[in-house]
C-alpha cells in the first residue's frame, strides 16, 4: 500500500482501539489512515484480554466484525467468586439483563484487520511513528518511517491509540498532563493450556496464598492465572507447580472441585498497575485506550474501556466533520474520563478484594473477606458488582 499524504483522521496504533475507531468513522463517512509500528503477525498473536462487555459486542456487530465471534465466542451469564473454601455465583443475566462474551482480543484484532483490508482502507504495518506535530494548529501531522523511507501524513485530527509508551501522548506538553498511578505489589503468571476448562464460567478465587483465575479461550483451551511476586520469571515455574498452586487456590471445603490439567503451551507474567492521564485531548490530538489509561486485568476492563473511548470519540468526530459542531469533541475528555475513573475504581476493588498483599495489613485482609461475605449475602451487592462487570451503558457515568 502506498503511503498516503493526507487524511481526515490519522490514527496512531493498529490495535483494537485504533482499528475499531477507523471502522466507526467509516460508517460516519469520515476517512482515516491507521499506522501500526509492529508487524501484522505480532499484532494478531499477542495474548491479551478475553472478556467482552455487552457494549463491546454491540460495537463489533455495528462495524460488521461479529461473524466469527457469534459462531465461536462463548456467552457467559455469570461468574463465580471463591474465598475461605466457599463459592458465590454472581448471575449477571438475572441481575442486570445482560451477559458478557468470552472472545479473545487476538481474535477481535484479526477480525478488525481483515475487515479493514477487505474494504481496501489504509492500514500500514511496520510504520514507526517518529513524531506527532502541530497538534495545536488546524493542520496536525504525523512523521513516520515505513519501508525504510520517512513520510509525513497530514490530517485534520490525530488520534493516539498507541499504548502508554507511544509517541502520541508525548506530543502533549508534560506540564499540561496530570498523571495518576498505582503500582500493585504483585503480578499475574498466566498460562494457556490444551485442556478443556474445569468450569463453564470464570472463577475468581482468593486463596490463602493469593489470587487465582480460571478462564478459557475455547471449549478445549484453558486460560488461567495465579498471583506471583513482582519480578517473577515465568520460566522459574514448572508446569506441575503451576497446576498444584491453581488447584490449592480453587479448592472448596467440601472437596467438590477438581482441576483439569493438560499441556501448558504458553506462560507469561503481567505486572499489575493502574494509570490515568488527564486530559485525553490537547488541541487536535485525542488519546484513547492505553495511551490514556491502564487498569489491572482483574476487572477485565482494559479492552472494553478502549472500545468505549472510541465509541464516544467516533460520535464526536462524526458530528464535528458533518456539522462543525464542536460540543461533543470539546466534551470528549471529560466524558471518557468519567467512565475511566468508574472502571478504575471497579478494577481496584476487584484487585484488592481478591489478592493477598504479601506485606499487607491484617486489617485490610479482614476488610476484603468482609466484602466478599457481603457479596455472598446481599443481592444488591451482587447486582452492583454485576452491573460494573458486564459494563455500564455509554452515558451512564
Amino acid at each position: 500500500m502506498s503511503a498516503p499524504a493526507r487524511t481526515q483522521v490519522a490514527i496512531v496504533g493498529g490495535g483494537p482501539a485504533g482499528l475499531m475507531l477507523a471502522h466507526l468513522l467509516r460508517l460516519r463517512g469520515v476517512d482515516s489512515v491507521v499506522l501500526e509500528a509492529r508487524p501484522r503477525e505480532r499484532v494478531e498473536t499477542r495474548q491479551r484480554a478475553g472478556i467482552l462487555e455487552h457494549g463491546t459486542v454491540d460495537a463489533l456487530r455495528e462495524v460488521g466484525a461479529d461473524a466469527r465471534m457469534d459462531e465461536l465466542g462463548l456467552p457467559h451469564d455469570g461468574f463465580e467468586l471463591r474465598f475461605s473454601g466457599r463459592s458465590v455465583r454472581v448471575d449477571m443475566q438475572a441481575l442486570t439483563g445482560h451477559n458478557v462474551m468470552i472472545w479473545a482480543q487476538t481474535e477481535v484484532t484479526k477480525d478488525l484487520i481483515a475487515l479493514r483490508l477487505d474494504q481496501g482502507e489504509p492500514l500500514l504495518f511496520e510504520a514507526e511513528v517518529l513524531e506527532v506535530s502541530d497538534v495545536e494548529t488546524d493542520s496536525p501531522s504525523v512523521r513516520y518511517r515505513h519501508g525504510g523511507t520517512e513520510h509525513v501524513l497530514h490530517a485534520d485530527v490525530v488520534v493516539g491509540a498507541d499504548g502508554s509508551y507511544g509517541p502520541a501522548r508525548r506530543a502533549i506538553p508534560e506540564h499540561l498532563v496530570r498523571r495518576f498511578e498505582r503500582v500493585y505489589p504483585y503480578s499475574w503468571l498466566g498460562i494457556l493450556a490444551d485442556v478443556a476448562p474445569s468450569s463453564h464460567e470464570l472463577i475468581y478465587a482468593r486463596g490463602r496464598t493469593g489470587f487465582a483465575l480460571a478462564s478459557m479461550r475455547s471449549p478445549t483451551v484453558t486460560r488461567a492465572y495465579i498471583q506471583v511476586p513482582n519480578g517473577t520469571d515465568a520460566a522459574d515455574w514448572a508446569d506441575d507447580a503451576i497446576w498444584d498452586e491453581l488447584s490449592a487456590r480453587f479448592a472448596l471445603d467440601d472437596g467438590s472441585f477438581t482441576l483439569a490439567r493438560g499441556p501448558i503451551t504458553d506462560k507469561s507474567v503481567t505486572p499489575m498497575r493502574s494509570m490515568v492521564c488527564e486530559p485525553m485531548r490537547h488541541g487536535r490530538l485525542f488519546l484513547a485506550g492505553d495511551a490514556a489509561h491502564i487498569v489491572p486485568p482483574t476487572g477485565a476492563k482494559g479492552l472494553n474501556l478502549a472500545v468505549a473511548d472510541v465509541r464516544v470519540l467516533a460520535e464526536a468526530l462524526g458530528e464535528w466533520f458533518a456539522t462543525k459542531d464542536e460540543r461533543l469533541v470539546d466534551a470528549y475528555s471529560d466524558t471518557a474520563l468519567r467512565r475511566v475513573w468508574r472502571a478504575s475504581h471497579f478494577s481496584w476493588t476487584m484487585t484488592t478484594m481478591l489478592h493477598v498483599d504479601p506485606d499487607g495489613d491484617p486489617f485490610d485482609e479482614q476488610l476484603a473477606l468482609s466484602h466478599l461475605r457481603h457479596i455472598g449475602t446481599s443481592e444488591s451487592a451482587r447486582r452492583a458488582l454485576a452491573e460494573n462487570y458486564r459494563g455500564l451503558a455509554l452515558g451512564a457515568v
